[in-house]
């Protein structure tokens, strides 16, 4: 199943630019936004699977479509995740949990928008795996985390460097949640959609140039694991995001560094889900 937020609107994506709209073809028992289908969807996908062929397909456009989660009560984001990553970024490999921060909602952004660039700053981009919950979690295992996940999405969990990393601490989730900052999508895949939830290629190119390469296997503490380590502290609630993390090829660690600028085009993809793409233009400030 694939389920888009298509203008507020909870919609079961059919093709690429249509898609059934949920509140509708459920008579109104679902929905109207995805939001609402989140709190109850162990019930939605019951219904979805008995509904068969629902028909009264709706058109779209790309510049519609919104965060799959546009309400979330946490946005919980975890660093070094990646062993090269890490490297590139002069850190040790994590060995029990991975540095944890937050995006503040005010952030998201659909899978395709025009970010505007904080002046006289060092942004970076950051391909990342996003998991939606399903389900509350709280203190779940690892052997049952998948079940408490509806579905994985694309994100970028673009990053304002000097912001980040400025005073006599990091500031991690100011500098990660400027407008914009945290476009997700194209839409939500639940995982029994993809051949392997734990093996996806992710990846994104600045102006056509690929920057970032890798895939989910390679994570250091995979879906489960971070859903087990992150439910033993905090409550999970459905519709909440986790973005898992980024592989290597951050400007931040290139030689020279590298950062976006004014008129650079971010398309990001993972296998199976999709791709978003950013246009960035100069700050007015």
């Amino acid at each position: 199943m694939k389920l888009a937020n298509v203008s507020g609107h909870a919609v079961l994506v059919t093709g690429d630019r249509a898609g059934i709209n949920v509140h509708q073809a459920s008579g109104g028992e679902f929905g109207p936004g995805p939001h609402e289908v989140y709190q109850r969807w162990a019930e939605f996908e019951r219904w979805v699977a008995a509904a068969g062929d629902l028909g009264g397909e709706v058109a779209f456009e790309p510049e519609d479509l919104g965060c799959p989660s546009p309400s979330p009560r946490q946005v919980v984001a975890v660093g070094l995740n990646y062993s090269a990553h890490a490297a590139e970024a002069g850190f040790a490999v994590p060995e029990r949990l991975p540095p944890t921060f937050t995006k503040f909602p005010s952030s998201l952004a659909g899978p395709y928008c025009e970010v505007e660039l904080p002046p006289g700053g060092r942004t970076d981009w950051e391909v990342e795996l996003v998991v939606v919950v399903g389900r509350s979690a709280s203190r779940v295992g690892e052997h049952e985390a998948w079940d408490h996940v509806a579905g994985l999405s694309v994100g970028q969990d673009l990053s304002e460097r000097i912001s980040q990393l400025d005073g006599p601490a990091p500031q991690f989730s100011l500098g990660k949640s400027y407008p914009r900052f945290g476009p997700v999508g194209p839409w939500l895949v639940t995982p029994d959609e993809l051949g392997d939830r734990d093996n996806l290629e992710l990846s994104c190119a600045v102006n056509g140039e690929t920057v970032q390469a890798a895939s989910t296997k390679e994570m250091i503490f995979p879906v489960p694991a971070l859903i087990a380590q992150l439910s033993d502290v905090i409550t999970l609630f459905p519709g909440d995001l986790i973005f898992t993390g980024t592989p290597a090829g951050v400007g931040q660690g290139r030689q020279p560094q590298r950062f976006l600028a004014d008129g650079d085009v971010l398309v990001s993809r993972i296998e199976g889900i999709g791709e978003i793409r950013q246009t960035f233009t100069a700050g007015g400030r």
